[in-house]
């Protein structure tokens, strides 16, 4: 069975992690794994997720299953999170998933099932993750343009021109905040455009929203996702709480699709927990409660808004930083993009020789695309990478 087997290409991030683990040097780097990291180096349990972990372990009372599509008030509370009171709740179906990733493979396995012929734009640069799933499901996939280069900014015109081939019933994948890999996000005038878009073409609107609350705020990363919604008869969405609660490894994501009506999101709600049942049974519950007792719980939602804004504000302060080291050190505002940018990434521009110099020579580990965890960042290491970065780069 076994003798002809060959092993896939090991995944390119987690092959990264696995060279800076057996990187002896000292005062190396790891820009490159995203996941959000104190200036200590470390991926805390945030303290709301503490204290909602310990109320969950003094009331729960039983570890039987839940529902296919997870536990009702932990939907219920993500609806709340993420659309606020934008759309009708009961146009909303929703399943809980393994994580982001998780949502992001039901939403097109569904897809796969009710309309196989649709093609899923995906915009130029993209996580990593997108294609892979929509091609190992074999949906047909096309790119649209989306990062200039040359700016650092949106590529708006080619972006449009692009998406004007869309035909009905394709899907649009756009990140909801906080763009992987770049930290180009849309604007509300973009996002608008987006929706006259799908109106006049039947295309209808995907949105991977994996870092809420990373970007400007919970509201501000929500609201053109939220506008979206209010204008446009049918959406998908998937979304993870591992940035944002911290909960990387307790796999807590939803799957959703905004319907025409209560009707219909019942019907698509009752899919979501079979193709559930198909692939994982039910889905992880002990990290979804957390976020469940947080969210309903006013005390510890503010607790944990405050965390997630000190995490924000602290990415924000090291793109500052590093920005304007690079200017005092080249003369020159080439890097003044990072400033722009939010979430937790950008891609700083370096080809894949300067990438593996940054790495070989000065220990500063990038994604192979130059893609940069600015949450990595010290405020000691600001002035290596940037030295590093300006012998490299010129």
């Amino acid at each position: 069975m076994f003798e002809t087997l060959t092993a896939p290409q090991p995944d390119k991030i987690i092959q990264l992690m696995q060279m800076f683990r057996e990187d002896t040097r000292d005062g190396k780097v790891d820009l490159g794994v995203g996941v959000y990291k104190t200036p200590e180096g470390k991926t805390p349990v945030m303290k709301a997720v503490k204290a909602a972990e310990e109320l969950v372990w003094q009331t729960q009372d039983s570890k039987g299953y839940v529902a296919l599509a997870g536990d009702a008030g932990y939907l219920a509370a993500m609806k709340g999170l993420l659309f606020a009171d934008a759309v009708p709740h009961a146009r909303l179906a929703a399943a809980g998933t393994p994580g982001g990733t998780g949502a992001v493979r039901q939403v097109l396995e569904m897809v796969k099932r009710l309309t196989p012929e649709a093609t899923v734009w995906i915009s130029a640069p993209t996580w990593p993750n997108h294609p892979a799933i929509i091609s190992y499901l074999g949906l047909a996939t096309r790119e649209y343009r989306y990062y200039d280069a040359d700016s650092g900014g949106l590529d708006r015109a080619g972006m449009m021109e692009d998406l004007a081939g869309v035909q009905k019933g394709d899907l649009i994948l756009v990140h909801g905040c906080c763009h992987n890999p770049t930290g180009v996000d849309l604007t509300l005038d973009d996002w608008r455009a987006l929706g006259e878009l799908c109106l006049s073409t039947g295309a209808i609107p995907f949105v991977d929203m994996a870092y809420l609350g990373f970007g400007q705020g919970i509201e501000e990363d929500a609201a053109g996702m939220r506008l979206l919604a209010g204008m446009v008869p049918e959406m998908l969405i998937a979304a993870s709480c591992s940035k944002n609660f911290g909960l990387y490894r307790d796999r807590v994501g939803i799957a959703m699709a905004l319907c025409g009506d209560e009707k219909a999101a019942a019907a698509t709600g009752g899919m979501l927990a079979w193709l559930n049942r198909q692939n994982f049974a039910f889905p992880p519950d002990h990290g979804a409660r957390a976020v469940q007792t947080i969210l309903g719980d006013a005390g510890l939602t503010d607790l944990w808004r405050e965390e997630l804004r000190e995490m924000r504000e602290g990415m924000q302060a090291n793109r500052e930083a590093l920005a304007a080291e690079l200017q005092r050190i080249t003369g020159s505002d080439r890097f003044a993009f990072l400033a722009a940018h939010r979430g937790m990434f950008s891609l700083l521009g370096a080809s894949l020789e300067q990438v593996e110099q940054l790495r070989e020579e000065h220990g500063i580990y990038l994604v192979f695309d130059s893609r940069m965890n600015v949450a990595g960042l010290t405020p000691e290491t600001i002035p290596l990478v940037a030295k590093a970065v300006a012998e490299v780069m010129g």
